[in-house]
């Protein structure tokens, strides 16, 4: 059995926590994961899906603010022998004194085709630049930026209505087994990590509010991306009539007009010319509001 110690945060790990907890070839010592944090409209402190499947499995869980700064749980982990350290969206960086903890790699989980979308949105970034494929690949952890050696990697092709939340269940699906696959495959000297060609390298910086926001001079095109790109986290808006109007789900359209003007109405939508094109909106949700059709919202502003 391979002793590895799970490093995770959000649902987008999850699966793979599940699928190496149970797995005949990895046993999962313990469950590293973020401090529980406020959340929803009560703000009541709420755990992460990790910890809570730990919990559920009677594993130990380790909450750090910063592992780099708490040498006490660093400690724990030593005692526990680990032969790897699995991480998979943790969410805080580790020291040198904490990849030095386990008796072979820290094997992170990274959701592109490295050396591309280094960082913190590599999911949204793919889609809002408007790649047709993207993927996963394992990687030996090392100081710096995504950086290290890769194991393997698998490709994931993108389609043209494809949103973050769809790349996220792809991701979250397709991971697992290339983590047990990488883990195995060093035990039994089968893979051979490779360096990352620094050729086509670029970050995936983190999403400011400042993107969301709708710039109706850019194609439709470009729109349609980011608001596949930013669905629900934080949505792509625009501002009308003073409220904010986040958009969910578009489609590209022939056709031109004033950037910015409702060029046309129909059953499919509302129509909004754009510097090249125009966008149908489908779904909306207006602030103070659930989600709905385009159409629906429309025919509320006639009234």
């Amino acid at each position: 059995m391979i002793n590895i110690i799970f490093f995770g945060t959000p649902q987008i790990a999850l699966k793979s926590l599940e699928y190496l907890y149970n797995s005949d070839k990895i046993n999962v010592l313990a469950v590293v994961t973020q401090p529980d944090r406020p959340a929803g409209r009560g703000q009541n402190l709420t755990m992460s899906p990790i910890k809570r499947f730990a919990l559920e499995k009677g594993l130990p869980v380790f909450q750090p603010k910063s592992i780099r700064k708490e040498p006490d749980i660093q400690n724990e982990l030593r005692k526990l022998n680990p032969d790897f350290f699995v991480t998979f969206a943790f969410g805080q960086i580790l020291s040198q004194e904490v990849l030095d903890i386990p008796k072979y790699e820290t094997i992170n989980l990274h959701a592109s085709l490295l050396p591309k979308y280094r960082g913190a949105n590599p999911i949204q970034r793919a889609i809002i630049n408007g790649d047709k494929e993207t993927g996963i690949c394992t990687m030996v952890t090392e100081l710096g930026l995504d950086c290290g050696d890769v194991c393997l990697r698998e490709k994931i092709e993108i389609s043209e209505d494809m949103n973050c939340e769809d790349l996220f269940n792809i991701v979250s699906e397709k991971s697992p087994e290339l983590i047990e696959k990488t883990l195995t495959g060093i035990i039994n000297g089968i893979i051979t990590p490779e360096k990352q060609c620094e050729q086509g390298a670029c970050t995936a910086n983190k999403l400011c509010k400042e993107e969301a926001l709708i710039d109706w001079n850019k194609s439709a095109k470009e729109i349609h991306n980011l608001v596949r790109g930013i669905y629900k986290s934080p949505s792509a808006y625009f501002i009308y009539n003073n409220k904010i109007i986040k958009v969910l789900e578009t489609k590209v359209k022939q056709g031109c007009g004033k950037c910015g003007e409702f060029v046309r109405y129909s059953k499919e939508g509302v129509e909004v010319a754009c510097g090249k094109d125009s966008i149908l909106l489908v779904k909306v949700k207006p602030e103070g509001k659930g989600e709905m059709y385009a159409r629906d919202w429309a025919n509320g502003l006639k009234k």
